[in-house]
């Protein structure tokens, strides 16, 4: 039976250079989990691997889609698992990098097919439209605690989607989100990196002057007139929008990236304590988690 092995973690933790560490060793691909990569349009911000960081281990999902077609946590799932089915069935092992808790749970679980409503998909939009987001989160809060302490707040997609089915359903979505999902076709094991949380921040807060010393502002500036695409709803574009608006100063504007990704990070960290079979590996450098992990999979 083939074997995914995922490396997640907080964003800024290290899971590429390990990733790709762990496929060479292997001599297997990467399946990025990372629900920003996929998009051609946007690099820096979402810290996308270099070619040179890749080192020539092949990588998918990483430009595979435009920012013009958003990929949800099913439609990802879908291709992945059609591409374990063809072009990658002779691998043994692949191994699955990404911070995305939900869309490595809809490769690695599955999801449930949770109901829509196009017309009540088109109410909410036109309530964060007049009214923001905030009437939209006091409402989950209230109808649906559980997702509403895990969601990613900034994320206007997952909200929504969540009070689509809500309204319509009168069911909390958590609780549709509970029912057993189809078996897999292979087996897993799952690794996650762990920080002491100063380092973590610390390595968040260095990454977002990196990626301004990068030209993350021109990058921005490049997709500001699709700035309302549920793609570009994100940490790091949101808030430099706001300065291109001005509505925000600069000092502001990155004060609150570093912020507000590490509030993601937070966020990522308790996605991932939900699975208590996954193994936390201690940060350290590559090879020496490399052994760690290499070590567990042989036992």
């Amino acid at each position: 039976m083939q074997q995914l092995i995922v490396i997640e973690g907080a964003t800024a933790s290290g899971k590429t250079a390990l990733g790709v560490a762990l496929a060479q060793h292997l001599n297997t691909v990467v399946i990025s989990a990372d629900s920003r990569q996929f998009y051609r349009e946007i690099a820096i911000g979402t810290a996308k691997p270099t070619v040179e960081e890749m080192q020539g281990v092949p990588h998918y999902f990483v430009d595979s889609h435009s920012i013009h077609e958003p990929v949800s946590a099913a439609q990802f799932a879908q291709e992945a698992m059609e591409l374990l089915q063809t072009t990658l069935k002779e691998y043994q092992h692949i191994i699955v990098v990404g911070g995305s808790g939900l869309f490595i749970d809809a490769l690695c679980i599955g999801l449930d097919p949770i109901p829509t409503d196009p017309e009540m998909q088109q109410q909410l939009r036109a309530e964060l439209e007049q009214q923001g987001l905030a009437p939209l989160l006091s409402e989950l809060q209230t109808t649906d605690p559980d997702y509403y302490n895990e969601v990613d707040r900034d994320n206007s997609v997952r909200i929504l989607r969540a009070l689509e089915v809500i309204r319509s359903t009168g069911k909390p979505f958590s609780e549709w989100r509970q029912n057993k999902p189809a078996p897999r076709p292979f087996s897993t094991m799952r690794f996650v990196i762990e920080h002491p949380r100063e380092q973590l921040y610390n390595r968040i807060n260095q990454r977002v002057d990196n990626m301004l010393a990068a030209g993350l502002l021109d990058e921005v500036k490049a997709v500001y007139s699709f700035k309302d695409l549920a793609s570009l709803q994100t940490v790091g574009y949101n808030e430099l929008f706001a300065y291109l608006d001005g509505t925000a100063d600069w000092k502001t504007s990155i004060d609150k990236i570093k912020q507000h990704t590490r509030n993601y990070a937070k966020r990522q960290l308790t996605w991932f304590k939900r699975h208590p079979e996954a193994v936390w590996i201690p940060y350290n450098e590559p090879k020496i988690m490399l052994r760690e992990i290499l070590q567990l999979i042989d036992n």
